[in-house]
């Protein structure tokens, strides 16, 4: 384990209900940062793998299946193609993250790329081959996933999102 870097085994306390608020803060605070500056600040991630080799991220808006509120989460994503990929990790915990089940019930929604605010794009999950090609691409980007993968049982999901007028 190199001195930035996660260890092998799942870390005690992840799926704290301490840590789960404390992602929920952070992240709130990111969205505001990013949304005030137009992505200029908090549109890279330099956590864990992205310490060394950051990675760009988005602001996912997504419909809540049970209540409708809109809500937005910051995420690590991957280009492809016109495409924009997003990775339902969840940090590794058992269950997927709650912004994928919306999705699915939701799939057509809006991110927000540093510079453009509001892109409209349709949500799928990719699966089967697509999914085995762009697995490693996204372990590439960021190396954390590959350990998020090992500490659950759960095939963690994909999600392809694609422009739409």
């Amino acid at each position: 384990m190199g001195r930035f870097s996660l260890p092998d085994q799942k870390p005690d306390g992840l799926d704290s209900p301490v840590t789960a608020k404390a992602m929920k803060y952070l992240a709130k605070a990111q969205v505001a940062v990013f949304r005030l500056t137009g992505g200029r600040v908090g549109s890279m991630w330099r956590v864990g793998a992205g310490f060394r080799k950051p990675v760009p991220t988005l602001l996912l808006e997504h419909r809540g299946r049970k209540s409708g509120r809109l809500f937005t989460t910051p995420l690590l994503y991957l280009r492809d193609g016109e495409d924009v990929v997003i990775v339902g990790s969840q940090g590794g915990l058992p269950k997927h993250p709650q912004w994928y089940r919306n999705l699915l019930a939701h799939p057509e929604t809006r991110i927000h790329l540093k510079g453009r605010r509001g892109v409209p794009v349709r949500a799928r999950v990719a699966e089967g081959a697509e999914r085995d090609t762009l697995w490693p691409r996204l372990v590439e980007l960021y190396a954390d996933f590959a350990k998020y993968q090992a500490w659950t049982a759960r095939e963690i999901p994909v999600v392809v999102l694609s422009p739409r007028p």
